[in-house]
């Protein structure tokens, strides 16, 4: 496909010259602005086949620059790109009329892809009026693992696709549910939720489709269903997998023709509803071992969403676990902060129960802490009675922190080694004594034995030791008891 010529808005000087290096690299042209009215001149002097815009710019908003053009210029692309990395933006960029959304820092091969799609094709979706912020939003979080999330919500707000939610539970497939019905067209009508794995069997197509009085013993009177009950809006049928065979087929028929009738009934009734499920199983195994029709499952995963577990998006804990406070504070609880100590402790946490089972930690915090500010001891007790970490034992804090902390000591202590070029050899150094010395110790002074250990040879441990000036004989000191 020949190369298109690409006006890039950004006023990040760095980020222009990355991303124009990288599109020119696949053949495009570039130009490029630092704000709206250098935008706006670009524009006048000649029309480019795609726009790449930044949503803050020094003289206003890069989505609502691209509501404009997406009026006057309906056949531009515009892909929106945004360090504002929320649902609400996301959503507002898709009703804005973007071509598409790139998250800050985005992959240079996944932007010089949706740049040769949009070159390809136009992109058309009615735009959806949405009153709420972030705020109101029901999902949190800004991990890449969400965006993607949001941006399929984004594009499945403004039609009615039948959209499957899948992840383990407690990752919060009910809130995509309720996003994707308050975002969309559909929003002032019901939102019905009903869990097939909390209904008896012999029940559910009761449940789902009503019943006639005198349909089977006990229906005393009539009684609508969910889909009647949800009539004009959305029906989220949460853990689809564990629905009975029989009544999978009844729910097919329903999906295939948009009828139904009664339990008792004769009556045909038309069935208009969004439908969005949600399974914690691996739908396509259940297909493969007979416990779930290949035909339902093809018409429930018509857009697929895979929400990730808590453990695939640490970056959001801290975020999520400051929110849940504010909402235990909002009911009554006392308000609560967390120190550091005890944020890193929380995102070194494997969450098997996910988002859930943080909500309920920081209810119980908020409940039972002694002090304004949470501690990390508190934290780790919690995490111990609740089957996590043994209480009286904090655990390791983590690479990744050690270094942030180190790059912290060194800026109070002496600032100008983080600008005088020695801060990466500096680095290096305090991780390979400990790391060589322990390794040694790991395997009786046996330098052969810790090379291959470590993944070096052994002429080059040699060498590192006495750089280091590491005696190979001598054991490292324990560590400290805390």
């Amino acid at each position: 496909m020949p190369g298109g010529a690409i006006l890039l808005v950004d006023d990040d000087d760095a980020i222009r010259v990355v991303v124009a290096q990288a599109l020119r690299r696949a053949g495009h042209s570039v130009r490029s602005a630092s704000s709206i009215a250098e935008l706006d001149r670009e524009l006048a002097a000649s029309r480019p086949d795609v726009l790449l815009t930044d949503v803050v710019l020094p003289d206003g908003d890069g989505i609502d620059v691209t509501q404009r053009l997406s009026r006057e210029m309906p056949e531009l692309p515009v892909i929106v790109l945004s360090a504002r990395n929320t649902l609400s933006t996301a959503v507002r960029a898709n009703e804005a009329g973007a071509y598409d959304y790139l998250p800050k820092p985005f992959d240079l091969d996944t932007l010089t892809k949706t740049v040769s799609a949009a070159l390809a094709r136009r992109r058309e979706l009615a735009p959806v009026a949405v009153d709420s912020d972030d705020a109101s939003l029901p999902l949190i979080g800004r991990s890449p693992a969400m965006q993607e999330v949001y941006r399929i919500i984004a594009r499945v707000v403004s039609n009615d696709l039948t959209v499957l939610v899948s992840g383990e539970s407690g990752t919060g497939k009910e809130l995509v549910a309720r996003a994707i019905h308050d975002l969309g067209r559909r929003r002032a009508a019901p939102f019905v939720a009903i869990n097939m794995a909390a209904i008896p069997r012999d029940l559910i197509e009761a449940e789902l489709f009503g019943y006639e009085r005198g349909a089977f013993t006990g229906a005393a009177q009539r009684t609508a269903g969910r889909f009647e009950q949800a009539e004009g809006g959305t029906l989220f049928l949460d853990e689809i997998g564990d629905m009975p065979i029989e009544a999978q087929t009844r729910l097919l028929r329903v999906l295939q023709s948009g009828e139904f009738t009664t339990v008792g009934g004769a009556r045909i009734m038309r069935a208009n509803v969004r439908i969005v499920a949600a399974t914690n199983r691996e739908l396509q195994q259940a297909v493969a071992n007979g416990q779930f029709r290949e035909d339902l499952y093809y018409r429930l995963n018509v857009v697929p969403i895979e929400l990730p577990a808590l453990r695939e998006r640490r970056e959001d804990i801290a975020i999520l676990a400051r929110h849940f406070l504010e909402r235990a504070a909002d009911a009554g609880l006392p308000r609560k902060v967390l120190n550091e100590q005890a944020v890193t402790l929380l995102r070194d946490h494997d969450w098997p129960g996910n988002v859930r089972q943080l909500e309920n930690l920081m209810r119980r915090l908020a409940a039972l802490s002694r002090d304004d500010q949470i501690s990390a001891g508190e934290v780790a007790a919690m995490l111990g009675q609740a089957g996590g970490h043994p209480a009286s034992v904090l655990p390791d804090v983590g690479l990744e922190t050690a270094v942030r902390a180190f790059i912290d000591r060194l800026a109070k202590c002496d600032p100008r080694s983080l600008d005088d070029g020695t801060l990466y050899d500096r680095l290096l150094s305090e991780v390979e004594r400990p790391l060589i010395e322990v390794m040694l110790a790991r395997h009786g002074g046996n330098q052969l034995r810790a090379s291959r250990a470590i993944g070096l040879n052994r002429n080059t441990l040699r060498k590192r030791l006495d750089t280091l000036g590491i005696d190979p004989a001598r054991r490292p000191p324990a560590p400290e008891t805390r």
